[in-house]
């Protein structure tokens, strides 16, 4: 860690913490923007006994994720988020989170993704017939709404070797719990939790709910064991068997099921979901996205070699990452008084990286607000650093999935449009709405028609 001057980020007055609280509540987005934008890189907040430290440049964000990382645990937000999530890999720390991607790792291997292209792409094309039976008739129909059960049904089949479709309102209680975490967030914690409160009711419900889907799941493996036995939930199994306290085991089971179900499904929804409505705003990216994807596939069915061939398709993702990246804040807690771009940060101190400002740095990323797939043309110098774009968040506890992700959604779009002709219905808002991925908040209503293109007739 560094040493440190004892000198202070500039902030905010304390006689702002209402206004600051009022607008964590009702526009956290607005109020990180503005802060970088007034302060610059470094802001400290002050909300009464917390202190927030947001810091804004790539260095900083390689400090604290990757360098020093051992020195910053999860932080405000997380901490909240345990009660629903308990210690998962999302918010477990030490051995137990060492453990537990040791054990998730291999299922995320190069070799093992590469042999589930196909049960995408069977998802994607199937994701195209059912939204062709709108086609023609002028009524939007929620594409996200489409798009969110189509990750939870491929997270399913790739990752546990199971059918979840069985399981009905799981996404009603994935909704409840993150209202409720960041519910708590939001409140600082300082709202009673024995409060008969609506949200604390359904956040039991849901609590419980996705309790008895994880005992379900883990039952029926038990039973049948997977033929492939290298997926998430055999390896689970496996590894809470050396457990002696069975509720011990089974804690851990749900705790990890849940963080993978919940972390593994949504932010892939809101990186696709955020492509169709920015690209149904570009009519020439979506023109060109449809021009290589008839180019790559012609009237075929996809194929995992087709990839590396989609380089205009990984630009449009890389840049709707930047913009609406599917983990917008990395928070963390110091543990130990260190110094972050020669400013002081004390030992508890809650410390804010926010990849939704920091891809919007004016000095790394020019118009930073424009739309513009080009900045990621491989056979043009980038000229940033490295640590200006973290959509996977960065150092040890990058996104153990994000190969998988990225492949989801490259196969979805480039199917979506290669076949069909999405608009987003005229007039409705789309709002960023930031829980605990960066989602579109109000759904995605869009017309559908079909491409008039040899594609029409694709091979599923």
């Amino acid at each position: 860690m560094s040493a440190t001057s004892g000198r202070m980020p500039p902030g905010p007055p304390r006689r702002a913490v209402l206004g600051i609280l009022r607008q964590l509540r009702a526009d956290r987005l607005g109020l990180m923007s503005e802060a970088v934008r007034e302060y610059g890189d470094a802001v400290r907040v002050a909300i009464g006994p917390k202190k927030l430290y947001i810091f804004n440049h790539p260095d900083h964000a390689k400090h604290v994720l990757a360098d020093y990382a051992a020195n910053y645990h999860k932080g405000i937000g997380y901490t909240e988020a345990k009660r629903a999530l308990g210690d998962g890999l999302l918010t477990s720390e030490g051995a137990l989170w060492k453990e537990q991607r040791r054990t998730i790792q291999p299922v995320f291997q190069h070799k093992r993704i590469a042999a589930q292209a196909d049960v995408i792409v069977g998802e994607a094309l199937g994701l195209v017939e059912r939204l062709r039976t709108h086609r023609g008739t002028g009524r939007p129909v929620d594409v996200l709404t489409e798009v969110t059960a189509l990750t939870l049904g491929v997270l399913g089949n790739t990752l546990l070797d199971t059918d979840l479709g069985a399981f009905e309102s799981v996404e009603h209680a994935f909704e409840a719990v993150q209202d409720q975490a960041m519910f708590e967030m939001e409140t600082l914690g300082l709202v009673p939790r024995w409060l008969p409160s609506r949200g604390q009711r359904a956040f039991r419900s849901a609590r419980a709910h996705l309790e008895h889907m994880v005992g379900i799941l883990v039952a029926r493996r038990k039973a049948n064991p997977s033929e492939s036995g290298d997926d998430v939930l055999t390896r689970l199994i496996a590894s809470t068997a050396k457990e002696t306290d069975k509720r011990v085991a089974d804690r851990r089971m749900r705790d990890e099921l849940v963080t993978l179900l919940l972390a593994g499904h949504e932010t892939t929804a809101s990186t696709v979901g955020w492509t169709l409505h920015l690209v149904s705003q570009h009519p020439q990216v979506r023109d060109r996205l449809h021009e290589e994807a008839v180019a790559v596939y012609g009237g075929r069915r996809p194929t995992y070699a087709d990839l590396s061939r989609l380089r205009y398709t990984h630009m449009v993702l890389q840049e709707v990452m930047r913009l609406y990246p599917p983990v917008w804040i990395l928070p963390r807690r110091a543990v130990d008084d260190d110094e972050i771009g020669g400013y002081h940060v004390p030992a508890g101190a809650e410390v804010l990286i926010c990849p939704y400002t920091l891809h919007r740095h004016p000095r790394y990323w020019p118009d930073p607000e424009r739309f513009d797939p080009e900045r990621f043309d491989q056979e043009v110098p980038a000229n940033r650093p490295r640590y200006a774009h973290i959509p996977f968040g960065a150092g040890p506890r990058f996104c153990v999935g994000n190969h998988l992700g990225m492949m989801e959604a490259t196969f979805i779009i480039s199917t979506l449009m290669r076949d069909l002709l999405l608009v987003k219905q005229p007039g409705f808002r789309v709002d960023p709405e930031p829980m605990m991925s960066l989602r579109l908040g109000g759904g995605l209503p869009m017309t559908v028609d079909d491409r008039t293109s040899a594609a029409d007739h694709a091979e599923i």
